[in-house]
């Protein structure tokens, strides 16, 4: 079956169309654009106008692909932003009337099932995983055995937009700045995810834009290269040197950094303390870059 899943995230609005048989996903199109949905949502509540529309044009372009590919069945799935914002549910209704795209609101539940379930694919089921997906306005931490269904699932309220309109507003962002941020993503992490959660893992997989880039920023890649961003291991040493080399950039700074797209350099000092502060309070030497997430895992399901 040719399935398409479009992924409306508060950082990035993303398609994977492909050809799933059984448990197996051929990428036929996959495209990424930042649209920053959560832009001002922390202070106001709202979805902006202006970040709608940024959604609304990638979503044109989306659908002009899935038609010319033939899907046979399209998911959509929005997250945190449009979880979170007053005006969530109009703007879902908006897409479909526009688009004739169907986008779920699901929970940070399900959100956390489908991260799983695309993250560890085809894996060996022997270890206890710990996948973590770092967006814009949430971040999952997921645990289980490939293969099952996750036997532990979180959905913080901590992201790489909402952590950077919450802590990061010089530019570059101040020690005492860097401080306020470390101390609450490590203090939301060890409330959310009970300390023998953290304990019991023996592997780690991170998902999504702040682990690629990160990835894609530690080998220097220009261009972005998926191939070798996937499967990729970052040290804990490495994040701390990637957050410390990011944060003492201003933003126009941080949009020259080579693996960096442009369009992630506000946000990806938040994100990189993020995972260094999820690695240390579960006690991870390393964590493996994953290209394979929400998308691959809704594709999955959409299949079935």
């Amino acid at each position: 079956m040719r399935v398409a899943v479009v992924d409306i995230g508060t950082n990035s609005t993303r398609l994977l169309v492909a050809q799933a048989e059984g448990a197996q996903l051929t990428e036929l199109d996959r495209r990424t654009t930042v649209t920053r949905l959560g832009e001002g949502l922390e202070a106001s509540g709202r979805l902006s106008d202006a970040a709608m529309a940024r959604v609304s044009e990638a979503l044109a372009g989306y659908r002009e692909a899935i038609d010319q590919l033939g899907a046979e069945r399209v998911a959509a799935v929005a997250t945190s932003a449009m979880r979170d914002a007053a005006n969530g549910p109009q703007f879902r209704d908006e897409i479909e009337r526009r688009f004739g795209i169907d986008a779920r609101t699901i929970s940070g539940d399900e959100e956390a099932r489908l991260t799983f379930l695309g993250a560890t694919a085809g894996r060996d089921a022997g270890a206890a995983t710990l996948v973590i997906d770092i967006g814009g306005g949430s971040t999952e931490f997921v645990v289980g055995h490939p293969g099952g269904d996750p036997a532990f699932h979180v959905s913080t309220r901590m992201g790489s937009v909402r952590h950077t309109e919450r802590h990061l507003r010089g530019d570059p962002p101040t020690a005492g700045e860097l401080d306020a941020l470390a101390q609450d993503a490590r203090a939301i992490v060890e409330a959310d995810v009970p300390a023998d959660v953290r304990a019991g893992v023996d592997a780690g997989i991170a998902v999504a834009g702040t682990a690629t880039s990160l990835a894609a920023i530690d080998q220097e890649l220009d261009p972005y290269d998926p191939e070798r961003v996937h499967g990729y291991r970052l040290g804990l040493a490495s994040c701390e040197r990637l957050l410390a080399h990011l944060a003492a950039l201003p933003v126009a700074g941080r949009r020259e950094v080579p693996g960096l797209h442009p369009d992630r350099a506000a946000t990806i000092v938040a994100g990189a303390g993020i995972l260094l502060e999820s690695l240390r309070a579960c006690a991870l030497d390393e964590i493996e870059i994953s290209e394979n997430d929400i998308l691959h895992g809704a594709a999955l399901a959409a299949s079935r």
